[in-house]
């Protein structure tokens, strides 16, 4: 859920309001994959590798107000390896998305139901 809640957090506080967010998740073989995506303007490309490194907070934050503090991303990919997952962006002048990768959980074999 912290995962979730950063990425979504980071989306509404880097794009305008004009931008469309989308979740989506998926089964791929074992895994779990839950995408973040938005159609803001982008990560340009000098920012996108260091967007998970701890207090990195890009160029547009030199000419736009603070945002936060640069620890939402690099909270994410430290507690979605620390699950055995995997978290990746990609983005381009159309937009962002954030994948995250996670080990799936089998289905149970029976269901309790309590009355």
């Amino acid at each position: 859920m912290q995962v979730l809640t950063n990425l979504v957090t980071n989306a509404i506080q880097h794009t305008g309001s004009e931008t469309e967010i989308a979740l989506s998740a998926r089964a791929d073989g074992g895994r779990v994959v839950i995408e973040v995506s938005d159609t803001g303007e982008g990560i340009s490309p000098e920012d996108l590798p260091h967007v998970f490194e701890r207090l990195y907070r890009g160029s547009s934050s030199k000419r736009e107000p603070a945002a936060g503090a640069g620890l939402g991303l690099a909270i994410a990919a430290s507690l979605t390896e620390a699950m055995g997952g995997s978290i990746g962006v990609t983005s381009d002048s159309g937009g962002t998305t954030f994948r995250v990768t996670l080990p799936g959980a089998e289905a149970p074999s029976t269901i309790l139901v309590h009355p």
